[in-house]
């Protein structure tokens, strides 16, 4: 088994800059969604299956769905606060 190389912050925005094509900083990981350039709900499909690929575990869509940053995301992902599994 390979290792996630989403389980930190900096992996995660690598993932996200090669895998989705979008070039983001770690200070727009925590800008609301909505705002980040060029993003859609494309991308948060994406995403999720990304994240979901490279954890080997569920990802909790409906809290994914109601977080407001790329941050909130990754603590999500990686079983921070506010997970929902």
């Amino acid at each position: 088994m390979r290792a996630d190389r989403t389980a930190g912050l900096a992996g995660f925005l690598d993932a996200v800059r090669e895998e989705l094509g979008l070039d983001l900083t770690e200070e727009q990981a925590g800008t609301d969604i909505d705002l980040l350039p060029e993003w859609d709900s494309v991308h948060l499909l994406r995403l999720v299956m990304l994240l979901e690929r490279e954890s080997g575990r569920a990802v909790p869509v409906g809290a994914v769905l109601a977080a407001r940053s790329l941050r909130e995301i990754h603590a999500l992902a990686a079983g921070g606060p506010g997970d929902t599994r």
